[in-house]
């Protein structure tokens, strides 16, 4: 019955002027979660395994193409981040274009992407976090730094950074993004450092051949990458907690996503110039490289930079997480125990350290390509229904008043979901039947709980 049934903007007023979060964000703020989130384990983890794996030394263009994705996805998250300024980034957007079980089935793919990326970004921090230890002469049991499917006990650098992060995140936003920013300038250090030592050693003919696994080998690459560009959705998600949003969120997500393609193209050429790709397959692909090319002293300097945009990507994914839970929360779409405020603090604490702990539980316990893949499949399908969203509302709702505009928008909305449908279609035929049987688990929980404690209709 109420599958279809739409929020309209008055709906969305209501909430964000009931909302308890505190608006301290500015645009600066929103530049920086951005990049915060997409400069982590993408760079310094995906670059190898995507060169080994899929692409060798065409990563590069995996990237560029990935990111022109992101671009036009962040382009779509724009418009209507401005026209919705709500938490819940693209749950909100599709609960507006297509209604409230396309919303709901949005929401639950993005809280899988948003739980299974952060759980990647841990095992990313884990890998380099040991790396360094062992070069200082303090080494890690491997019992304590590898799964049980790759003969270990639990990734445990991974659990206790992930329920550090979530405490200091439930203990306030603007703390956060204070740490978050300071964090971002340690990192993009260390990717200068490391593309300005590393560039003069690269050789041309590790370049050759650049596309070893043919043209298709690209788009493969970008499927698998495409998760490390999902951090300027926290951008959107942070939309009730920014001063001005009309404004901020679409310069916040498009510059963030700009100046991280650029970042991932610089490293990604370097690399497979330095090293030859077959060489890449590991969790710490770039602290490897300078290890081996007689570098250990800046590779430590370099891995306390990546250590600082993995913590920094981390936070992001946290937060994001929690936002959107926050969001279907509020809606009565999950137990309302979950968007509790804390009084003194203004955040989201009790799903903020439930995430916390699942993203914990799985970053412990589950090898990294499982985890990568599958985190992918969801951000994509989420924002698949983005496009499809936009284009419903702008038709439906031509005479909205909209700050930013999506710009030609049949052409390159179309562009964007079949796009969307050849990365998810890349991806491995198991990948994609685990999170369809997610979905269907995710349509039975809506039909068996949400549809009947939904409550925004009351507000």
């Amino acid at each position: 019955m109420h599958f279809w049934k739409k929020k309209t903007l008055e709906d969305f007023s209501a909430q964000r002027e009931d909302s308890k979060l505190i608006r301290t964000l500015s645009t600066l703020d929103l530049t920086f979660l951005g990049i915060g989130g997409i400069i982590g384990a993408g760079v310094f983890v995906l670059t190898g395994i995507g060169a080994a794996k899929y692409a060798g030394p065409g990563i590069v263009l995996s990237f560029i193409a990935a990111g022109l994705l992101c671009m036009l996805v962040g382009l779509a998250y724009a418009e209507l981040a401005s026209l919705i300024p709500v938490a819940g980034s693209a749950y909100a957007y599709t609960f507006a274009a297509l209604g409230e079980g396309m919303a709901f089935l949005c929401g639950w793919s993005l809280i899988i992407g948003y739980i299974v990326t952060a759980s990647a970004v841990a095992v990313g921090f884990s890998a380099y976090f040991s790396g360094m230890m062992a070069s200082l002469g303090m080494e890690i049991p491997k019992a304590l730094t590898t799964t049980m499917p790759e003969g270990g006990l639990i990734n445990l650098p991974a659990v206790v950074i992930t329920l550090v992060l979530g405490l200091i995140l439930a203990h306030g936003t603007k703390e956060s993004a204070k740490l978050n920013m300071a964090l971002i300038l340690i990192t993009l250090c260390a990717i200068v450092a490391f593309v300005a030592v590393t560039a003069p050693h690269a050789v041309a003919d590790n370049l050759d051949p650049f596309l070893p696994f043919g043209p298709g080998g690209i788009m493969a690459g970008a499927a698998v990458v495409f998760f490390s560009f999902m951090g300027f959705d926290t951008v959107a998600t942070s939309a009730e907690e920014c001063k001005t949003p009309e404004k901020s969120l679409p310069i916040g997500i498009v510059l963030s996503i700009f100046v991280c393609i650029c970042l991932y193209a610089a490293v990604a050429l370097v690399l497979t110039a330095t090293i030859n790709y077959t060489d890449l397959d590991r969790a710490d692909p770039v602290a490897y490289c300078l290890r081996l090319i007689g570098y250990t002293g800046l590779a430590n300097f370099v891995t306390v930079g990546i250590l600082a945009g993995m913590i920094t990507t981390l936070i992001v994914y946290i937060f994001g997480q929690a936002r959107v839970f926050f969001a279907m929360s509020r809606d009565g779409f999950l137990p309302m125990a979950l968007c509790k405020i804390h009084e003194d603090y203004g955040t989201p604490y009790v799903i903020t350290l439930v995430g916390s702990l699942s993203i914990a539980i799985i970053a412990g316990c589950v090898p990294m390509l499982y985890i990568v893949e599958l985190a992918n499949t969801g951000v994509l399908t989420a924002f698949l229904l983005v496009f499809v969203g936009l284009i419903a509302l702008r038709r439906n709702a031509p005479e909205l008043p909209r700050t930013f505009r999506f710009p030609m928008l049949y052409v390159l909305a179309p562009i964007g979901i079949v796009v969307c449908i050849y990365l998810i279609y890349a991806l491995s035929i198991t990948t994609n039947v685990i999170f369809f049987v997610l979905l269907l688990l995710g349509l039975g929980f809506y039909y068996t709980y949400a549809e009947k404690h939904r409550c925004w209709e009351k507000r």
